[in-house]
């Protein structure tokens, strides 16, 4: 059997798990494996600027390709830093790999330099945390990890690698090593059939298709049933794109903040609920009371312990989503179900997305925000790929703007970390280079947020990784500098201060990268045009800065029956 070093056989798994491309900060605790890399070959490397970066380059790669990414730090505020990233990829079912380097270990009970106890730190934000205490095993404990990212619900792990161990030799042969097999959850067919009937006696369905939907690619087993059976389909946040919006059965998102007004009342008046890969988030539900009420719901999901988790349906079933849906339009077409759904029901959800729609329009300045996103949904085709975070700016956007594909509308639905959006962008077309090189990624940013991780602009720039930023500045830096509270940027870059706050065009050129500000609303397009163009000729990010009105507000209330709305309906 041949022997190498153990950080060479942990590369040799990284790439035959599908990793060609990794983000990280290279320190003295993880050099072993930044020498196999070189070494090996085969993994593209991008140095990013702060760890938490890494994780979120990471988690904007998996979101894209499917595979797992990996984020690379060296020992003690590495790790630590990276734990905003493994919650984030936690929240929302992403499978991503932490590699951590660690002390030696004879040290680790000394308080050694950067010696931290890292898998106890990462315990409750990830699937699985282990320290590698034996060279010979470092192999199929990162084969591990892959299946553990990858099965049930997905998610992050993190593997720590003590020094030491990593510069031992080990006996390994990658010619003979394969991926562990994923476990496949299928549905138990008496539930299956259970389901179809409680649907079929409906006169009033809907299907709430969560993120799990868009994480089995089952898209289009989501759309062939739905018209099967003809039954409108809704959509969570981390469930958008998983059937095209403009589709005649969409009926929208129900929800106190990201939800349309015709999704809330199809909810209030549908009957039964098929919940496929929905976890039931407050922002989804609001008062459960209210959400509940005297509704029939089947909640599918792979994770057992989601089921119940919110409230008791009344039916459950564990399933993989694709094979659930399969499952269930194999059982329909069996019954010849085709077309027995309720028509006037249907005619009912085009109705209230007829009359029970939100303003766009806008003309005045400052600008409005939803006229923004009507800019944005009016200039982008449907295959462009499109990351957001958290603040009103997600809020928008789940109200607002429109998804067509699964996996285009890339958000972080439950941790919403601010920053978030420009790393991730770059893991986003990153997975996308190597398939999709022309391929055109969008992220919709705050100014507040923006400021968060605005240095791994210095990644996008050094690795020429181009895409486009949309920024609604709602001038959030200047009220801060109007109440006079204490505020220190501490970055690379000077912070230019004007009175709208922190002047991001320089932030961006300070960075070699481009930007421009607008503050009318019909200036919106033709920014958004040259920013198009100018990311593709300089291959860098490009920024169109926003400026919308500092006190505007979004519909929002504490139950889907009690939502304020600020503009009649159109």
């Amino acid at each position: 059997m041949p022997r190498m070093p153990a950080m060479e056989a942990v590369v040799e798994v990284l790439k035959s798990e599908g990793v060609d491309v990794a983000f990280g900060c290279p320190g003295a605790a993880i050099l072993p494996l930044y020498q196999a890399m070189e070494r090996r070959g085969g993994i593209e490397h991008l140095t990013v600027r702060h760890e938490e970066g890494a994780t979120h380059m990471a988690d904007g790669w998996s979101r894209t390709s499917g595979k797992v990414g990996v984020a690379i730090g060296t020992s003690g505020p590495a790790g630590t830093n990276m734990i905003t990233g493994l919650y984030t990829a936690m929240a929302d079912s992403i499978p991503i790999l932490a590699i951590t380097g660690q002390a030696v270990s004879a040290n680790l009970h000394k308080e050694a330099f950067q010696a931290v106890d890292i898998v106890r730190i990462a315990e409750p934000v990830t699937k699985w945390a282990v320290q590698v205490k034996e060279a010979a095993t470092a192999p199929w404990i990162f084969r591990e990890a892959f299946r553990i990212a990858r099965s049930g619900r997905p998610g992050p792990v993190l593997v720590d690698i003590p020094v030491d161990v990593a510069q031992e030799i080990i006996t390994y042969d990658p010619d003979i090593d394969a991926p562990f097999p994923v476990e496949v959850v299928r549905p138990h067919l008496p539930r299956v059939e259970r389901a179809l009937d409680l649907l079929l006696a409906a006169e009033k369905p809907l299907i709430l298709a969560g993120g799990g939907v868009v994480i089995a690619d089952a898209a289009p087993e989501l759309r062939e049933l739905a018209e099967y059976l003809n039954v409108p389909v809704q959509v969570t946040l981390m469930g958008k794109g998983a059937i095209d919006e403009d589709h005649d059965l969409y009926a929208g998102m129900t929800g106190v903040q990201t939800s349309q007004r015709y999704g809330n009342a199809s909810m209030l008046e549908c009957d039964t609920v098929l919940a496929v890969g929905a976890r039931f988030g407050d922002r989804h539900t609001g008062r459960l009371d209210v959400y509940r009420g005297d509704r029939t719901f089947i909640h599918v999901d792979i994770e057992p312990t989601q089921i119940g988790k919110v409230f008791p349906p009344d039916l459950g079933i564990v399933s993989d989503a694709k094979l659930f849906l399969r499952a269930l339009l194999d059982a329909a077409r069996a019954r010849g179900a085709g077309g027995r759904g309720p028509a006037a029901w249907v005619e009912r959800i085009g109705e209230l997305k007829a009359t029970l729609r939100r303003r766009e329009d806008f003309d005045t300045t400052p600008i409005k925000a939803p006229r923004v996103y009507k800019e944005i949904n009016e200039a982008f085709g449907p295959d462009t790929w499109f990351v957001t975070a958290i603040g009103l700016y997600q809020i928008w956007g789940g109200q607002h703007q429109k998804a067509y594909r699964p996996r285009r509308y890339q958000v972080c639905g439950q941790a919403g970390p601010l920053g978030w959006e420009i790393p991730a962008a770059i893991g986003v077309k990153k997975a996308l280079q190597p398939v999709e090189p022309g391929a055109e990624v969008v992220g919709i940013v705050g100014d507040y947020g923006f400021q968060y991780l605005v240095e791994e602009l210095a990644v996008a720039a050094q690795y020429d990784v181009p895409f486009v930023l949309i920024m609604l500045n709602n001038e959030y830096l200047g009220l801060i500098r109007q109440a006079s509270i204490p505020y220190d940027m501490n970055y690379q870059v000077d912070i230019h201060y004007d009175e709208y706050g922190s002047d991001n065009v320089k932030i961006m050129e300070a960075y070699g990268c481009a930007g421009r500000r607008v503050f009318d609303p019909a200036e919106i397009r033709d920014a958004i045009d040259w920013a198009r163009k100018e990311a593709v000729a300089t291959s860098r990010p490009v920024l169109v800065e926003i400026m919308i009105e500092r006190e505007a507000n979004t519909p929002h209330g504490p139950a889907i029956d009690a939502v304020r709305e600020f503009e009649p309906a159109p």
